[in-house]
């Protein structure tokens, strides 16, 4: 099996920042794709952030310029800097990861549990 673990919410101020961190464990050959998505009330999960193996990253256009997506893949981790957070960043965040268990198995796509972050005065 593979665990996603997730890390960093909280509550902050608007212009705040937070980091969200995501640790990979358990029966992993490799990892493609990494990325975090978020959940408001009321809405649909939406992707925020998501970066390859190789490092290429791809973002919501709603956070383009205030978060950064990184991966260390020795560690199987990946991470999401938030600046200038506004009300509207408030969610549920998870992170999920394209897991692939052997050297000729497919990608499996698994889910953290969620980590809360509010922006809110």
């Amino acid at each position: 099996q593979v665990q996603l673990v997730e890390s960093g919410g909280g509550l902050v101020q608007p212009g705040g920042s937070l980091r969200l961190s995501c640790a990979a464990s358990g029966s992993i050959f490799s990892i493609n794709i990494m990325g975090w998505y978020r959940q408001a009330p009321g809405k649909e999960r939406e992707l925020v952030a998501a970066i390859t193996r190789g490092g290429s990253p791809n973002y919501a256009e709603s956070v383009k310029g205030r978060f950064t997506i990184s991966r260390d893949n020795a560690k199987n981790t990946v991470n999401l800097q938030m600046n200038s957070l506004s009300p509207e960043d408030t969610a549920v965040y998870y992170c999920n990861a394209a897991v692939s268990r052997g050297l000729f198995a497919g990608s499996q796509h698994y889910w953290g549990q969620g980590t809360q972050v509010t922006v809110s005065a």
